[in-house]
């Protein structure tokens, strides 16, 4: 809100507004190890490096960085105003869904081109592709 202090970038102690705060952050929880390093502090987004690697921890660490993505990004970085927190966090949810989107539109060719390879049989394959070190 417009008569509140901006608290944005002071830390823990940054009075997390109203407006922005309990709500699920896509964009962290989508990409949440890049949304680290763009939007915390550089050991916080180590870590978030880290953990985002580890199985299960990760997807722990991601759901964790969806729900507290908001405060932990106005607390760690200096803002104009909430508007411009809400402008910049709506591309990184734009850029985590549209990067979401094409990894599954990817996943499908690979397993339909992989569906389809494994159907034609061994000379087909064979002659589609040359012989094993033919090329040397």
């Amino acid at each position: 809100s417009g008569t509140l202090e901006n608290t944005s970038g002071q830390g823990s102690a940054a009075i997390v507004p109203g407006e922005i705060r309990g709500g699920f952050n896509w964009g962290a929880f989508l990409l949440n190890w890049i949304w680290s390093i763009g939007n915390t502090s550089c050991g916080f987004a180590v870590l978030s490096t880290v953990l985002s690697f580890i199985p299960l921890v990760g997807l722990g660490w991601a759901i964790y960085l969806g729900v507290k993505g908001n405060e932990l990004a106005w607390q760690s970085k200096r803002w104009n105003d909430v508007e411009h927190f809400r402008r910049t966090q709506r591309t990184w949810t734009r850029v985590g869904i549209a990067l979401f989107l094409v990894s599954v539109l990817l996943a499908c060719l690979c397993f339909a081109l992989g569906g389809a390879a494994s159907l034609m049989d061994a000379s087909t394959t064979t002659s589609a592709i040359g012989l094993p070190g033919a090329a040397f």
